[in-house]
């Protein structure tokens, strides 16, 4: 809880930070990384930074965070760091790198703001940091403890077994260990993080969602090469890598998994709705619901450009299939044909939720590029769905506070 004598202090503020977080957040990083240049060649992701995302991101969550503090003194803003945390613990952050953010953030929103940063402007917002990274220390530092690791040690080596193509730029990937024994437990939806060598020495680091159910010896991931809309150089330096180098034999650093998309437990109706190579974290919940609630209510909702675009697609028929109680409902912006099967509906164009039928008590996972999410949480909110009941995961920096 933010200390009684800042809270006007930021209250204040808050909308001139607010308005400016854009160019502090810009600033912020170049400094960051002229200091320690290793940062963004071993641990940030360099296409986030080159297209402005992680700075949006991180303004998003820094103007939430501080708004929780003012407005909803009450409530406990860990909520607004928990999909934060698991993205630091699968990287391997350790608290001490707080120290060197919070000094080159502190000093660019005191260059960016000028005269308006007093001393005591100044002592309410590094206030207001220390609370989001103490809270963030804290979350990751149950996260490691839970997955019994020192802080940060996170990383292992995992060697690919098998790789299959399973849709156009879409190829999924056995991971084993290598020394045979069983890979760590994880919950449905979880992910890993994936760092390679690229051709310039740099380490750059992903995060690919696991896309079978746990319970076996081996993980899988799919990853997705990412291709720049207008043909340039590839924007996706790592999926790149992987699709043209990868193949079994070669041993990959792998993190331990972590997310906080996870199915409830209970037996609620589900939603599974998903996007693009969004379609993996919701396939091993799939997979796992046939494992152990084969008779829960389930509705699957997948949309693509096309039959050919879309990853798993048989699998993902064939996972559904060993649910009596569930549909399958696919939205292709072309080559839509009709499917066998009554609980199979195709159409073409964008997914379209009003055209469903959902129990009003439905849990809703949404996973897929965020114009989409979007549109789908508005559609189920407007059926009467309550705004808790639906959870998403987003690859990739959390544009969702920022808009």
């Amino acid at each position: 809880m933010l200390s009684a004598p800042s809270v006007p202090i930021v209250r204040a503020t808050l909308p001139a930070v607010g308005a400016n977080l854009g160019a502090i957040t810009e600033l912020f990083y170049r400094r960051l990384f002229e200091e320690h240049p290793a940062l963004l060649r071993n641990l940030f992701n360099r296409a986030n930074q080159a297209s402005g995302a992680q700075r949006e991101a991180l303004a998003g969550a820094v103007a939430a965070f501080a708004t929780v503090l003012v407005e909803r003194p009450g409530e406990r803003p860990d909520a607004v760091l928990g999909r934060i945390a698991h993205k630091h613990a699968s990287l391997g952050v350790t608290s001490d790198q707080y120290t060197v953010v919070g000094r080159h953030l502190m000093g660019a929103v005191a260059e960016v703001l000028g005269d308006a940063v007093t001393p005591e402007v100044a002592a309410a917002w590094d206030e207001v940091y220390w609370l989001m990274a103490n809270a963030l220390i804290a979350l990751e530092a149950r996260l490691y403890a839970r997955a019994q690791v020192d802080d940060g040690q996170v990383w292992r080596e995992m060697e690919i077994a098998e790789r299959t193509e399973e849709a156009v730029d879409a190829a999924s990937f056995v991971l084993r260990r290598p020394d045979g024994l069983p890979t760590e437990p994880f919950a449905p939806g979880q992910y890993v993080s994936v760092q390679v060598e690229l051709p310039d020495g740099a380490r750059q680091i992903r995060q690919y969602s696991l896309s079978a159910a746990p319970g076996h010896k081996t993980w899988r991931i799919t990853v997705k090469r990412e291709r720049p809309a207008d043909g340039g150089l590839p924007e996706g330096e790592v999926s790149t890598w992987l699709h043209a180098h990868a193949r079994p034999g070669h041993v990959l650093r792998v993190s331990l998994p972590f997310g906080d998309l996870v199915l409830p437990q209970d037996d609620s109706p589900l939603l599974l709705a998903s996007a693009g190579i969004g379609v993996t974290p919701l396939l091993s919940m799939l997979d796992h619901l046939g494992d152990v609630s084969p008779h829960r209510q389930v509705t699957v909702v997948h949309a693509d450009r096309s039959p050919a675009h879309h990853a798993h697609r048989d699998e993902q028929a064939e996972l559904a299939e060993r649910l009596p109680h569930s549909t399958v409902h696919l939205w292709y912006e072309a080559g839509a044909r009709p499917a066998d099967g009554s609980r199979v509906h195709v159409r073409e164009g964008r997914a379209d939720v009003g055209a469903l039928t959902l129990p009003p008590d439905t849990t809703a996972y949404l996973c897929g590029p965020l114009p989409f999410m979007r549109a789908v949480r508005g559609g189920l909110l407007a059926r009467g769905l309550s705004p808790a009941a639906v959870h998403y995961e987003v690859f990739g920096p959390d544009l969702w506070l920022s808009r």
